[in-house]
């Protein structure tokens, strides 16, 4: 019988062999070996499927000449205009007192340039607001009335601080008193292009219900994002909470400084963070990760996540591997 190719067998299998061991696939998305984790700039790589739509607008901001920046801008701006995106832009899930509050940041390697915004309620566009904090201003971040005043004075699109469906979804958690952890996915968007330039990207609405005032790690430089352009780059979505005291996204960029793999260094750094957080490997916390080198990679607790790769010969949702528990034994706490 012939032998089935091995990119079909991840295709199809229910589970998949990295780094040794069996890693069940959360979905239908492949997952890939690590030899072919790699591409030829341009390269867009960002979170979750619906991240592929805007990596496609960033490859075509790309070639039309936009430079990195325009290309993660743009490609952002996509998710943060989908009504149906209840974790990014205004039709998110909102906070305690119904209101969503947006969160996001964005870098730029040359120059190790970046801007945040955080809290800020009313505005479309929050990736576009945190651009103009990096390139208008002497401050990396604006948050809360601050960041509202200087969109305002800088002209970007307004909102609704909530949307009519979610405003029905609140006043019912609200008369039903739950606080129930709700969706906390984001877009977190890094770029590579042809002349070796690394950028990145994030936007959030941030966890479901949170106290008003809540910052994830989603503007956090380091936490929820970082770009560093002699090396890489990163992007985190899942419990901000738990990316945020780690200040994961830098730990897995100094892990691709070492000489690991993106994936491999996304892999290493939810070890590391396992190893030392109370809950172990229940962390809800999730990775994408490229290099100057054009090779890319995620990884995830538990069974992992999908993420989006995008460049000129191919535009795919990859399935993450996960590690829990089971993958390396005993983890949680200081131990010696």
């Amino acid at each position: 019988m012939k032998s089935m190719p091995r990119r079909r067998f991840l295709s199809g299998a229910a589970t998949a062999l990295v780094g040794g061991r069996l890693i069940q696939r959360a979905s239908g998305a492949p997952m890939l070996p690590l030899a072919e984790l790699s591409a030829a700039a341009p390269l867009i790589v960002s979170t979750w499927p619906f991240g592929k739509p805007a990596n496609e607008k960033a490859l075509a901001t790309l070639q039309a000449k936009g430079s990195g920046l325009d290309a993660i801008e743009s490609g952002i701006r996509v998710t943060e205009s989908d009504p149906s995106n209840a974790s990014v832009g205004l039709a998110g899930i909102p906070n305690a007192a119904g209101v969503v509050q947006l969160d996001s940041c964005i870098m730029s390697g040359p120059g190790h340039r970046a801007g945040s915004v955080g809290a800020i309620s009313g505005f479309r566009h929050p990736i576009s607001i945190a651009r103009a904090v990096m390139e208008k201003t002497k401050h990396v971040m604006l948050v809360g009335e601050g960041a509202a005043e200087f969109a305002a004075k800088n002209g970007f699109e307004t909102g609704p601080k909530v949307s009519e469906g979610q405003r029905v979804a609140w006043e019912k958690w609200k008369e039903e008193q739950r606080r129930t952890e709700k969706n906390h996915d984001t877009i977190a968007m890094i770029l590579l292009n042809e002349s070796g330039d690394l950028f990145g990207g994030c936007s959030t609405s941030g966890w479901g219900y949170k106290l008003p005032g809540r910052l994830g790690d989603s503007p956090i430089i380091g936490g929820g994002l970082y770009v560093d352009n002699e090396i890489g780059a990163a992007g985190a979505t899942g419990l901000g909470e738990n990316v945020m005291r780690y200040c994961g996204t830098f730990l897995v960029v100094e892990f691709m400084r070492q000489g690991l793999h993106p994936q491999d260094a996304c892999l290493e750094t939810i070890r590391r963070i396992a190893r030392l957080d109370p809950k172990g490997f229940d962390l809800s916390i999730n990775f994408i990760a490229i290099d100057r080198r054009g090779r890319f990679g995620g990884a995830g607790t538990g069974s992992g996540f999908e993420y989006s790769v995008t460049c000129p010969a191919f535009s795919r949702v990859i399935q993450s591997p996960g590690l829990t528990s089971k993958d390396i034994g005993p983890v949680g706490g200081n131990r010696k």
